[in-house]
């Protein structure tokens, strides 16, 4: 049978899910340009990771806590329960760090945090019945799982300390009025993907009270909060989080390694039924048990087994990593102020995060693909355009630079190639714009 595209799921044309398909394709033929594209973790942050002992350390953490080393050892070799194994050792440990109090049945352990999102939706969203928010620029991620899953989203403009509070508003409104209202917000509140934005204490509070009041939820992504230098961490939304208005998404990809697959949910929002009262990560479980079925065993022992090693907190844990992201962000500024700060660049400007994984450049021409392009093939060197993170066409002269895979050296030369791109290139097609 020949099929055509038309007569599949029409999320397959949307740009959104090309959008990464794009950047490795790109990256795959300029295999020598220094690329800022990537948001992967640091080489050095795998290095010394013996799976080997730390899947031995959390069946040493089974057998004293009551199994039999035969019952530690089967527990990892069969499918496992879709809640999880590791829950009661990540709930601690966010409670021990970071203020997050909750059960630990509370918590689904997930296929990276990318699965969390589509259960998420999946449980939230019936057909039709209300829309998505999502700060704008947004994380590609959650835009996808929506599209999948047919689910409408508005976009909420995303200000360098957080979401746009009468924005959400005005959203808010306008989608009740029209008889489909917010059901939740997705947001990352700290150092977010794409756009590196740090929501401040305050609006995280006035947030939570719009919530309540508006009746949303909130779809909390916590992959970058790790990277806060020490003494500057702020509360997570779920640490602040009386209500039950937060559903916090995390994930072990950036403290531990990526290629574990493991990341969580907390749901700990009470849901009434006929058949009684539940909460909703039993409904989360049982929609991942027709998904995915479990959570890796193997996986999850070996995250476990990494938290035990280091007292069961993810600070601990995380410390060494969060060094490295904060040195590669310091470098990556430092650079650009002292190749691009001169004053002597027009129109050209970057946010300053102090956290995170990646920095915004505002350039005075569009920035799209055949840019990208003249970048990499005569300059050397890869970024990724904003437009493809925003729901309308506000991004369409950032783009944006990821330090967190590259050493120090590199972010030097990347920056001082970015700088001849923008002398030679953008400068010039921006004075035949202006004249023209």
């Amino acid at each position: 049978m020949r099929l055509h595209s038309s007569s599949l799921h029409g999320s397959l044309r949307d740009p959104v899910l090309g959008s990464i398909g794009f950047l490795n394709e790109v990256m795959s033929r300029y295999p020598d340009a220094i690329s800022f594209a990537p948001g992967a973790p640091h080489p050095d942050t795998l290095e010394n990771i013996d799976t080997e002992w730390y899947v031995g350390r959390f069946i040493d953490h089974l057998v004293q806590t009551g199994r039999s080393p035969e019952q530690a050892r089967r527990l990892l070799l069969e499918y496992g329960p879709s809640r999880g194994i590791i829950n009661g050792i990540v709930a601690d440990a966010l409670r021990r760090d970071h203020g997050i109090d909750v059960p630990a049945d509370t918590l689904v352990m997930t296929v990276g945090a990318q699965e969390a999102m589509l259960l998420v939706l999946r449980v939230l969203f019936c057909s039709g019945e209300g829309v998505l928010a999502v700060a704008n620029p947004c994380f590609v991620g959650i835009v996808g799982a929506a599209r999948l899953l047919d689910v409408d989203v508005v976009p909420v403009d995303e200000t360098d300390l957080g979401i746009d509070l009468d924005g959400l508003e005005e959203v808010c409104r306008s989608a009740r009025e029209e008889g489909r209202p917010v059901r939740a917000l997705y947001v990352a509140p700290d150092f977010s993907n794409p756009g590196a934005a740090r929501m401040s204490l305050d609006c995280r509070r006035r947030l939570l009270d719009l919530a309540e009041r508006e009746g949303f939820l909130v779809i909390e992504d916590n992959a970058y909060g790790f990277t806060a230098a020490a003494g500057a961490e702020l509360p997570a939304l779920k640490a602040l989080d009386t209500a039950r208005s937060v559903v916090h998404i995390g994930t072990f990809a950036k403290v531990a390694f990526p290629g574990a697959r493991v990341g969580y949910v907390i749901a700990d929002q009470p849901v009434g039924s006929a058949r009684g009262g539940t909460v909703l990560a039993d409904e989360l479980a049982a929609v991942k048990s027709m998904v995915t079925v479990n959570t890796s065993p193997l996986c999850q022992a070996v995250v476990g087994g990494m938290l035990l090693e280091y007292g069961g907190s993810l600070i601990e844990l995380s410390r060494r990593t969060s060094e490295i992201y904060q040195r590669n962000l310091t470098c990556l500024l430092d650079a650009l102020d002292r190749h691009l700060g001169d004053g002597s660049h027009p129109g050209i400007g970057w946010n300053r995060p102090c956290g995170g994984f990646f920095v915004r450049v505002r350039l005075p021409v569009p920035v799209d693909a055949a840019l990208l392009e003249v970048s990499a093939a005569g300059y050397g060197v890869l970024w990724t355009p904003m437009r493809q993170f925003y729901l309308d066409q506000a991004g369409d002269q950032q783009l944006r630079l990821s330090c967190s895979y590259l050493d120090p050296e590199r972010i030097e030369e990347g920056v001082r190639r970015l700088t001849a791109f923008v002398s030679e290139e953008i400068e010039s097609r921006s004075d035949s714009g202006s004249g023209g």
